[in-house]
């Protein structure tokens, strides 16, 4: 008889915006090149592979829109749905400057109130305010420089796989 192997548990992130904004602001880069996030984008690929549903990750600079790393984790799983979200959550992250969890947060996950309350409009649609998108900070630098995304899993462990493994780089890194 064989189990299906359980994904990895991780940590809730917290529900507080201020204790998500000390957890963001402890996720800075000293630099941010595309080799970081070829880094960066490899380590999220690994530990998500531990997780059966697949999930599409995707890292970008901000100011170009240039893509620096893009990948799904199992075949089958994912389809083009999931790029719009990476793209959806990308777009909340640039205009906002906050993470997405952090949006959803403060939003209490109310989409139209959200859309109400920043004059979206028509465009509402074209963001979201479920975790996974998380803006890259480097020291010394004013705004949001990248932003990383998974979309696949839960929200509160699409957000949390990206800060945990944030953290291990810059930890490796002696950040």
């Amino acid at each position: 008889m064989s189990t299906t192997p359980q994904p990895p548990s991780l940590p809730e992130p917290p529900r507080s915006l201020a204790e998500i904004e000390a957890v963001e602001s402890s996720l800075t880069f000293s630099t941010f090149t595309a080799t970081t996030a070829w880094d960066l984008g490899c380590r999220l690929r690994t530990h998500l592979l531990a997780f059966p549903t697949a999930t599409v990750i995707s890292i970008s600079l901000a100011n170009s829109n240039q893509l620096l790393f893009h990948s799904v984790t199992h075949p089958g799983g994912t389809a083009p749905d999931n790029d719009s979200w990476v793209a959806r959550k990308r777009k909340t992250v640039l205009r906002w400057g906050r993470s997405t969890w952090w949006m959803h947060c403060k939003m209490g996950g109310d989409e139209a109130a959200f859309g109400a309350k920043y004059g979206l409009g028509e465009s509402a649609g074209s963001y979201a305010i479920h975790g996974g998108g998380v803006p890259v900070r480097v020291k010394g630098v004013e705004g949001v420089v990248g932003v990383v995304v998974v979309s696949g899993l839960k929200q509160e462990q699409d957000h949390q796989v990206v800060v945990e493994t944030i953290k291990e780089y810059l930890a490796d890194q002696g950040s």
